[in-house]
C-alpha cells in the first residue's frame, strides 16, 4: 500500500505509512495507536520532553535513549518502542507528533471513520462527548472520532472541523461579527 494511495503526504506520512502497514502485517494497529497516543500525550504535557524532541542540541544517541526508556517506562509494545527509536536515530523527532497524527488519521480512514477536532471554552464531559459524536455521525453519515481541545479564548460555544469543513459558533466569533456590523453602521 503505497502512501499516495492512502493519502499520506510528506516525511510524517511516509514514516507513518511504514508504521501503519508493520502494525497491520503484526495484527497491532490498535495496541500502537494507543501506545502513540499516551506518546503524543507526554509530549504535550511535558516542556521537557517537547524540548528534547525539538532541540537540535541534543545528540541524536541522547535523544533515541531517551525517548526508548520512556517507552519502556510506559510499557509500549516493542514495535512502537522501535519506531521511536528508528525515528530519533534518523533525527526526525521533531516530526513525531506529525507523525502520530497521520497513523491515527491513517487508522481512521481504515475504518471507515472521520475525526473531529472540537474546541471548547471548558472541558466538554464524557455525555457531552457522547452526544457531539453522535450528531456529528447523524450529520456525516459516518461515524466520528472527537479530538478535544479547550481554548478558554473562546468564551463560550464551540468550533468544530471535520476535514474541510468547519463550523464556529463559539461566543468569541460572534462577538467578533457584532462589533465589525456596529463598525460598518457608524
Amino acid at each position: 500500500m503505497s502512501s499516495e494511495t492512502i493519502g499520506a503526504a510528506g516525511l510524517a506520512g511516509r514514516y507513518a505509512v511504514a508504521l501503519y502497514e508493520l502494525a497491520e502485517a503484526d495484527k497491532l494497529l490498535d495496541q500502537v495507536a494507543g501506545d502513540l497516543h499516551r506518546f503524543l500525550a507526554m509530549i504535550k504535557a511535558s516542556d521537557d520532553l517537547f524540548r528534547l524532541i525539538r532541540s537540535p542540541t541534543f545528540s541524536r544517541q541522547d535523544q533515541m535513549r531517551a525517548v526508548v526508556e520512556l517507552a519502556n517506562r510506559a510499557k509500549m509494545n516493542d514495535l512502537t518502542r522501535r519506531f521511536v527509536g528508528v525515528v530519533a536515530l534518523n533525527r526526525r523527532l521533531y516530526v513525531l507528533p506529525s507523525m502520530i497524527t497521520a497513523y491515527h488519521n491513517l487508522l481512521a480512514k481504515r475504518r471507515g471513520e472521520a475525526t473531529a477536532k472540537v474546541v471548547s471554552a471548558k472541558k466538554l464531559t464524557e455525555q457531552q462527548l457522547k452526544t457531539l459524536a453522535a450528531s456529528l455521525k447523524k450529520a456525516l453519515g459516518t461515524k466520528v472520532a472527537v479530538d478535544a481541545h479547550v481554548d478558554a479564548g473562546l468564551l463560550g460555544g464551540l468550533m468544530v472541523k471535520v476535514g474541510s469543513r468547519m463550523v464556529d459558533s463559539s461566543l468569541r466569533t460572534k462577538l467578533q461579527q457584532l462589533r465589525f456590523t456596529l463598525k460598518g453602521i457608524g
